[in-house]
């Protein structure tokens, strides 16, 4: 079982508008560290369409939870590999051999509870597929206004959208997936847009104007 690196900075660690070193505006989160800054300005709240995607997403997010972000983003590739970069196909039939193979890779997150989600999540993906599939059900739940947060205390943890995509997905078999993960996935992947106002970021993924 893995413990918080105290160290770390939390993506959820936040305080109101600021300006980089590069005189750009954003949330005082994106400005601790190259890695999250590249993170920020590059890849979190743009769509996320794809199935293989979404998947990495959801799965992600539930290793981070207890944990900090710019953690997971560091051991990224490490799952990457260790997951078969993600494939729902290729993780949904890994035995429980590979679970124990698992939990002695020092790569990634050691955690059994969250290792078997990745593997029960990538089953219920695929049987996904009958009813339209993880992306349909994920942008299904797209609400009709975003937040427009100031600071970092106006951006919410949850929404009764996260809710019940939480439920829907529970409901498909999948585990891991409480109201607050799911609407951290949901701004990671630009299905609500929690730039805060003032950011270079705001408005950047072409969802939401």
């Amino acid at each position: 079982m893995e413990t918080t690196i105290t160290d770390i900075p939390d993506i959820t660690d936040t305080d109101s508008l600021i300006h980089c070193e590069d005189g750009r505006a954003r949330p005082t989160w994106a400005c601790t560290s190259d890695l999250l800054r590249d993170y920020y300005d590059t890849e979190w709240g743009m769509p996320v369409r794809d199935e293989q995607g979404l998947f990495e997403r959801l799965s992600l997010e539930g290793f981070q939870a207890g944990l900090s972000w710019e953690l997971i983003l560091r051991k990224r590739p490490a799952f990457r590999a260790a997951f078969a970069d993600f494939n729902p196909d290729e993780v949904a039939v890994f035995t429980d051999a590979d679970v124990e193979r698992l939990l002695t890779d020092s790569g990634i997150i050691r955690n059994r509870r969250k290792i078997e989600a990745v593997i029960t999540n990538a089953r219920a993906t695929i049987e996904l597929r009958e009813k339209g599939g993880l992306v349909e059900l994920i942008w299904s739940h797209q609400p009709a206004e975003t937040p427009a947060p100031v600071t970092a205390d106006d951006v919410p943890s949850r929404s009764p959208e996260s809710a019940a995509l939480a439920r829907a997905l529970k409901k498909e078999g999948f585990t891991f997936v409480g109201p607050t993960t799911i609407f951290a996935l949901m701004e990671a992947i630009g299905v609500v847009d929690t730039h805060l106002v003032g950011s270079w970021r705001r408005g950047s993924s072409g969802v939401w104007t």
